[in-house]
C-alpha cells in the first residue's frame, strides 16, 4: 500500500512542481503514513464487516501513534505533519485535530488523495478494487469536502495523462511514473 501511496503522491507533487527536497520528504512520509497501525490488531485492520464505534475510535489513533513512533528519529521530524494529518478533511471534519482547508499541511493534503486513491483501486479485506475511472470520480465527489479541490483536479489530470502516455518497450521508468503495477 505505501508504495502505491508514494507513487501517486510523487506524481501529484511533480505536477504541482514541488522541489526535490519536498518530494523526498513526501516519499518518506508516504512510507510511514500508516506506521501507527502497528498498534492496532490485525483482526480489526482486516475486518470484513463494519467497524464498531470502539474499533473506529482505535483506528483513529493511528496518526498520533505514528507520530509518537517516528518522532524518536530526529531525521524524520519534517515528516511528522504528513503522518499526523493525512486523515484531516478539507471541510474540517477529519481527524485527529479537525484542521480545515489550508490549515492542513500540503504534504498531508497530497497524502490524503494518494492514500484514498490507492485504497480504492486495491483489493482490500473489506472491499474489491474499484476501476481507476470510478476512483477518480469518487475523488472528484470528495473535492472540497474530503480533499483539496485544486489538488484533486491536478491529480486526476496527472493520472489521465500518465495513462495516455505510451510505454516504450524496455522503458520501465515510464510505466512506474504511470503507476503501473503490471510488473
Amino acid at each position: 500500500h505505501w508504495k502505491k501511496v508514494k507513487e501517486n503522491a510523487v506524481l501529484l507533487a511533480i505536477n504541482i512542481e514541488l522541489g526535490q527536497e519536498e518530494i523526498h520528504r513526501l516519499e518518506t512520509s508516504a512510507r510511514l503514513h500508516d506506521i501507527g497501525k502497528v498498534s492496532i490488531s490485525e483482526k480489526i485492520l482486516n475486518k470484513r464487516t463494519p467497524l464498531t464505534s470502539e474499533e473506529w475510535d482505535l483506528i483513529k489513533t493511528h496518526p498520533q501513534v505514528g507520530v509518537n513512533i517516528a518522532s524518536r528519529a530526529a531525521e524524520l521530524a519534517s515528516c511528522l505533519p504528513g503522518i499526523l494529518h493525512h486523515h484531516e478533511r478539507y471541510d474540517g471534519t477529519g481527524y485527529p485535530i479537525g484542521l480545515k482547508a489550508n490549515e492542513i499541511p500540503l504534504e498531508a493534503r497530497i497524502l490524503a488523495i494518494a492514500d484514498a486513491f490507492s485504497a480504492m483501486t486495491t483489493v482490500r479485506s473489506y472491499s474489491d478494487a474499484m476501476p481507476v475511472e470510478e476512483a477518480l470520480e469518487e475523488l472528484r465527489r470528495g473535492a472540497g469536502t474530503q480533499f483539496d479541490p485544486n489538488l484533486v483536479e491536478i491529480f486526476i489530470s496527472a493520472i489521465n495523462s500518465a495513462a495516455a502516455t505510451p510505454v516504450i518497450a524496455g522503458d520501465e521508468s515510464a510505466s512506474l511514473e504511470a503507476g503501473s503495477s503490471d510488473k
